[in-house]
């Protein structure tokens, strides 16, 4: 358990300082966990580490009371049984389509074919998207770099995370639209919600305090 009686997991990955400084404000001792890439469970001081998509389960299945998360994670899973509780306001990146700077898959080729083929790790939020502007898009999935797919000619376009543009433009890809803005969010399993209510509010009334 935390200090503050839960327990919270936190993503690894390119959130994962900005939660360690976050947290510390809880007065959760991180040294340990900032020292130690390998271990994943921190018992005293109620800390899980987990791949970001992996929170919210973590989270909806009750091995974690709270956690904290991108955005565009529970986009992607917004059907998971969880409270998102506050915007803690750091991690800024855009959910935006891109494609070739020297091509407009979205315009005339659209309209000519009917069918945009677009790749991303975020195939629902892809398919909702394109389905929302009454255009129809192929989806095809993949896990690793999604910035390749447009340049060998898997997909016409892309969906993915942008924080500068910068890889974009190393590519050959500009943004043609926004989705959405997206930053860390904490979640809460509703039942701990529920039985652990003074301490999640606690946590929660701090985390604001130190936005």
């Amino acid at each position: 358990m935390t200090a503050n009686g839960v327990v919270i997991a936190i993503p690894r990955g390119n959130l994962f300082a900005g939660t360690l400084d976050l947290i510390d404000g809880l007065g959760i001792r991180t040294d340990g966990i900032r020292a130690n890439e390998r271990k994943l469970v921190f018992e005293e001081e109620g800390v899980l580490t987990v791949r970001p998509s992996d929170v919210p389960t973590y989270v909806e299945q009750g091995a974690a009371d709270l956690g904290i998360t991108g955005k565009d994670v529970l986009l992607e899973q917004r059907d998971r049984e969880i409270y998102e509780l506050l915007d803690l306001a750091y991690g800024h990146c855009r959910m935006i389509v891109a494609a070739r700077a020297d091509a407009d898959p979205l315009g005339e080729p659209l309209r000519r074919r009917g069918v945009v083929r677009v790749a991303t790790k975020y195939p629902r939020v892809a398919a909702e998207h394109f389905a929302a502007t009454g255009r129809q898009a192929e989806i095809v999935e993949v896990k690793g770099s999604v910035e390749l797919a447009p340049v060998t000619g898997l997909a016409d376009a892309i969906v993915d995370l942008t924080a500068t543009g910068r890889t974009l433009e190393e590519n050959g890809l500009v943004e043609r639209e926004l989705i959405a803005e997206c930053t860390a969010r904490l979640i809460a399993n509703p039942v701990a919600h529920k039985l652990k209510a003074m301490e999640i509010d606690g946590v929660v009334a701090r985390l604001r305090e130190l936005k």
